[in-house]
């Protein structure tokens, strides 16, 4: 057959208005829900082929995803990037098929997702026997001819069917043909996930048609192939294995399909416009297709996709225009145009951004990467039900929206950060458990989800090589303080501040009147003042109206909430700010006799912090709880059932409490304390 390949790239005029740096301001929100994590199964080192030239590859097991077979048995499998397909039963995985064995030109050693990229099963595998691969094969090593190429090819995306001769036996034995293959110009963003819908019925058009998300091979954002409809590339892709009708006469392409009959278009065509569509699944109650899509400069969104949709890469990135022409190329993002309706163009239904570093030179990857997930339609934890559970594959951060909000055509979905959990309870970032053992960079956890055929949840880390279900859900900082109340503290009497002379109180109000002043010793807030009145308390929650009396035109004001108190060099504080892209801003610290150290979770170690926390003058409340047990430190602001700051932290098990500032005037009252008396 004729190798179709990419049309010229099409210059665009310059869009309109000022070019957009910050295009997601508002930040994931903390929910005080999270997963309690149990460890599932472990997976052997594995090794790339060649050997890696990336440090980013150099995991423990590049594990991809987790799905149970199809055939009522409970195994599932798990495939590893560098070559083989493991059956897992009862927890302990088993080589069911080396698939780099097969094939003369694998490739893993580049490209972060090249190699045996993933694995799904005929619905009617118990059956037939039927399952399909995804690997990744160097052109220079091969004399195979792709189906669709780009120019200057460097890998082929190589689509296989395996025909087990005995689908219950635990090893394979049988057959495999190839039924497409797709050439790629750069070494990332190809063929991402291939599956089936698991709410086709038996006997319906959908029922055993396999999609495919098939990546720009990293040259759209310079080029129109994700949206030449003559080329597969930056699309999503559905074809019938058992078919025969492709232009190769290896597979059939629906005559449902969006394209079919178009002239000049592709008939394999789904749905267009994408840059890395990574993770796709179905909402098992409705039906619905999610698809987590990693972008370029800024976005990383979730699409709900139907047929002949256009998700706009590259002329849009997210809900912003997306030009490719640009001189400078930190100046790519622009404002949507006023007649943007006419494009037809589908946008996201939950994004979040890259919020690089100060001073990126806006080339290097920002290290920010959505992984798609599932909505959870399970029945063991009937607190997750109806919540797209989703995260960020570098950071290892886990999120959830509401199903019923991501609605197509509305504002974006809240997205909220879940927390993690032990199966005893202990708060627990990503990395925490997945950088034991993990070779090359401990903090990248390389994260992925999965499920069973009951819908239950598993989150996969490539770091070390492990899978966690998800066995329950709890509460952060869910625990009573105490009981021992202290009120009616405004009085003067009740307060020890560090300078008397700036404070007033007066109409039940605790007044830093005027700003203080930085003291010699290790970096921590300038000027507050130590609730003298009743005990010092080990666990402990603070209730408190307070206002930023600074105007609202300095953007770096503030107010604290001192607890944990030792000494004027030893206590924990909250820092309330209208700044959340700094790091000494808006966020939980600790100061142990150095210079303070944020401690809270929401920092993302760059440029971002919780939503600010307060951005005028009026009167807030505030409530604060330190469970000194368990770390857990949560602050929650007017009346929020969420937290907007947590941490987990144990260097101070009891202390005093306050309120002040760094350099700034404000003021308190109700302040109010209830807890556990120190011992």
């Amino acid at each position: 057959m004729s190798t179709l390949v990419a049309a010229p790239t099409v210059a665009l005029a310059a869009p309109a208005g000022e070019p957009i740096d910050d295009p997601i301001p508002v930040e994931p929100v903390a929910s005080s829900l999270g997963l309690e994590l149990t460890e599932y199964a472990s997976f052997p080192q594995s090794f790339t082929v060649p050997s890696l030239t990336d440090q980013r590859l150099n995991r423990v097991a590049r594990i991809n995803t987790i799905l149970e077979l199809p055939d009522g048995s409970g195994r599932r499998a798990v495939p590893d990037l560098n070559g083989n397909l493991y059956l897992v039963e009862n927890g302990v995985p088993h080589v069911y098929l080396d698939v780099r064995a097969q094939f003369p030109a694998f490739f893993s050693g580049r490209g972060l997702g090249q190699g045996f990229g993933y694995v799904t099963f005929h619905p009617d595998f118990r059956r037939n026997g039927l399952f399909y691969t995804i690997h990744t094969e160097q052109a220079a090593q091969t004399t195979a001819v792709p189906d669709y190429q780009q120019p200057n090819t460097l890998f082929h995306g190589v689509i296989n069917e395996w025909k087990a001769a005995d689908p219950a036996v635990g090893t394979f034995a049988g057959t495999h043909r190839e039924i497409l293959r797709i050439g790629f110009a750069g070494q990332i963003h190809g063929i991402q996930e291939i599956n089936f819908n698991p709410t086709a019925r038996r006997g319906s058009a959908e029922y055993g048609k396999l999609y495919l998300a098939v990546g720009d091979g990293g040259q759209g954002f310079r080029n129109t192939d994700p949206q030449n409809l003559a080329l597969p590339h930056g699309k999503l892709l559905r074809i019938d294995p058992s078919g025969t009708n492709a232009p190769n006469g290896k597979y059939g392409i629906p005559a449902d399909n969006p394209f079919v009959g178009r002239a000049g278009a592709l008939g394999e065509i789904y749905a267009i416009g994408f840059r890395d569509p990574h993770r796709f699944s179905w909402d098992r109650a409705t039906g619905r297709m999610y698809l987590g899509h990693i972008g370029e400069k800024s976005t990383e969104a979730i699409y709900e996709v139907r047929a002949g949709d256009n998700m706009g890469w590259s002329e849009r990135e997210g809900r912003l225009v997306f030009d490719r022409d640009a001189t400078n190329v930190c100046d790519r993002l622009y404002p949507l145009p006023a007649d943007d309706a006419k494009y037809g163009y589908t946008y996201p239904v939950a994004s979040y951004d890259h919020n690089p570093a100060p001073g990126w030179n806006c080339t290097d990857d920002v290290g920010v990467a959505v992984a798609g997930g599932f909505v959870y339609r399970g029945t063991d934890i009937p607190k997750l039900r109806g919540k797209y559970i989703f995260g960020d594959l570098v950071a290892g951060t886990v999120f959830y929206t509401e199903a019923s909000e991501m609605r197509r055509g509305q504002a974006p979905a809240t997205i909220h950060r879940l927390h993690l959990f032990t199966p005893q309870g202990q708060s627990v970032r990503m990395q925490e458990l997945s950088s034991p053992g993990a070779p090359g960079d401990p903090n990248r956890v390389d994260l992925r989800f999965g499920t069973d055929a009951k819908g239950e949840l598993y989150i996969l880390a490539k770091a070390n090589g492990k899978i966690w279900k998800v066995t329950g859900a709890a509460y952060f900082a869910d625990e009573k303080a105490g009981h021992t109340k202290v009120t009616n503290t405004a009085g003067a009497a009740n307060w020890a501040p560090v300078t008397p002379s700036k404070w007033r109180f007066e109409n039940g109000q605790v007044i830093l009147a005027e700003a203080g002043e930085a003291r010699p010793g290790p970096r921590r807030p300038f000027e507050y003042a130590v609730l003298t009145k009743g005990p010092a308390f080990s666990s402990v929650e603070i209730t408190a109206q307070v206002r930023l009396d600074e105007p609202v035109e300095i953007t770096n004001r503030d107010v604290i909430i001192v607890f944990g108190y030792k000494s004027d060099t030893e206590f924990y504080y909250a820092h309330l700010s209208t700044d959340n892209t700094i790091y000494p801003h808006n966020g939980i610290f600790k100061v142990n006799n150095a210079d303070r150290e944020r401690i809270d979770y929401q920092w993302n170690g760059r440029s971002r912090g919780a939503n600010p926390a307060i951005v005028d003058t009026a009167w807030h409340n505030v409530r604060l709880k330190h469970i000194p047990s368990t770390g857990e430190i949560a602050v929650y602001v007017d009346g929020n059932c969420d937290p907007l700051m947590t941490a987990r932290d144990t260097t101070f098990s009891s202390g005093r409490v306050g309120f002040g500032s760094f350099d700034n005037i404000g003021r308190t009252r109700d302040f109010k304390v209830t807890g556990t008396p120190a011992a």
